[in-house]
């Protein structure tokens, strides 16, 4: 049959396959241990498997409410009123989502108009700028530097414009491992009080804080949470990023225009899974005992790179180690993390790919969301090599 291709005008002509999927394939190729891509090798409890299970031979297998069904929401905003003090009407303020980079992509398609400026910040999620690019803003980028990638809100101040209407954050933060202080939020609200600009928090990680820290979500701060959209993620907290479940608050107004978007992109969530995850939420102690439970997955992953020629850069939060590596080779670290996978046997990722320019300050990021022995066996290999 004769072909007639049609002619492709690229929406993202610049993106290429993501850094993720590249490296976790070359894992796979290699027989490398993945510690590049964010997910665990361990299971959650069997509890929520049976749930899950329970609500599917009850029936419930047919559509979901477009917002999420009502006990999971509940149980939401029970959770977020308990840890922040912050009262979201599951009714009009809070949806489930089909995983958390579904959330912050329906948001800026819902709230970002062409033209508009939206400001990130750099080492940055590899999932803004394509969403930012396709709802036609403007990307204006606010550096982190290594060791310790804190926000320099004087520079901050000096992108704000009068078109500016988003800031995207993330606390704590993927790629560095670094966690936001109160006084960061509070700089974030003095910028944006008296000003149209909304705020998109990615609080994924917001359990996974480390050293005695408390997570500095934007709900807490009455003035930012009326202006902000807040992301969170059942796959991070619970072990299950393979199910791709994530939630939404945001005050009412904002919610009625994320909701336009949603209701036609995904339209809802699985049904057995949010009851499952409704039930599974009733014992806090499976999210407020995470922190201690990777705290120690922290600790024994830096006592293991202590070991290696590795610099380790500070981790306060995430389930990530970013190191240097310059006293191990002088390479691009891209080109350093390929040898990495193929020579060591040990898959990382080039913190380079979280920056529009290639900034490469050789610095690369390992996930140690493994088990044990996992890691062990990674500590192996590097010590031979690094």
């Amino acid at each position: 049959m004769p072909s007639f291709p049609a002619a492709v005008v690229s929406r993202l002509p610049t993106v290429g396959t993501t850094i993720f999927t590249t490296m976790s394939r070359l894992a796979q190729e290699c027989g490398a241990i993945n510690l590049s891509q964010g997910f665990p090798d361990f299971n959650a409890g069997d509890v929520l498997f049976e749930r899950v299970a329970h609500w599917m031979r009850a029936g419930h297998n047919q559509y979901a409410p477009m917002a999420g069904v009502p006990a999971l929401r509940g149980a939401i905003a029970a959770k977020v009123r308990a840890l922040y003090g912050a009262d979201y009407d599951p009714e009009l303020e809070i949806t489930v989502t089909a995983g958390a980079t579904q959330a912050l992509f329906t948001a800026v398609a819902a709230l970002v108009h062409p033209g508009d400026e939206v400001i990130v910040f750099e080492p940055v999620y590899d999932s803004y700028v394509p969403a930012i690019e396709l709802a036609g803003g403007v990307v204006r980028r606010a550096r982190l530097a290594a060791p310790d990638y804190r926000p320099d809100w004087a520079a901050v101040r000096a992108l704000v414009s009068p078109r500016t209407r988003m800031i995207m954050i993330n606390t704590p933060h993927n790629p560095s491992g670094t966690v936001w202080l109160a006084d960061d939020l509070r700089e974030l609200a003095a910028i944006t009080a008296g000003t149209g600009i909304i705020v998109v928090a990615d609080e994924v990680y917001e359990h996974i804080v480390f050293d005695g820290l408390r997570h500095e979500s934007v709900a807490r701060y009455p003035d930012l949470a009326q202006r902000s959209v807040v992301v969170s993620s059942f796959g991070k907290t619970y072990h299950v990023t393979g199910w791709k479940v994530g939630y939404v608050l945001a005050p009412r107004e904002l919610m009625a225009e994320f909701r336009k978007v949603h209701q036609f992109n995904v339209f809802t969530v699985n049904t057995p899974v949010q009851l499952a995850l409704a039930d599974y939420m009733a014992d806090s102690s499976r999210y407020l005992e995470l922190a201690a439970f990777y705290q120690a997955k922290r600790d024994t992953f830096r006592a293991g790179l202590a070991r290696t020629g590795f610099e380790l850069l500070p981790c306060t939060g995430t389930y990530f180690q970013t190191a240097r590596y310059g006293a191990i080779s002088d390479a691009p670290d891209t080109r350093f993390v390929d040898w990495l996978t193929r020579e060591v046997g040990v898959a990382a990722i080039p913190l380079s790919a979280f920056f529009g320019d290639g900034h490469d300050e050789k610095v690369i990021r390992f996930c140690f969301a493994k088990r044990d022995e996992t890691l062990a066996a990674a500590f192996e290999r590097l010590e031979r090599f690094c």
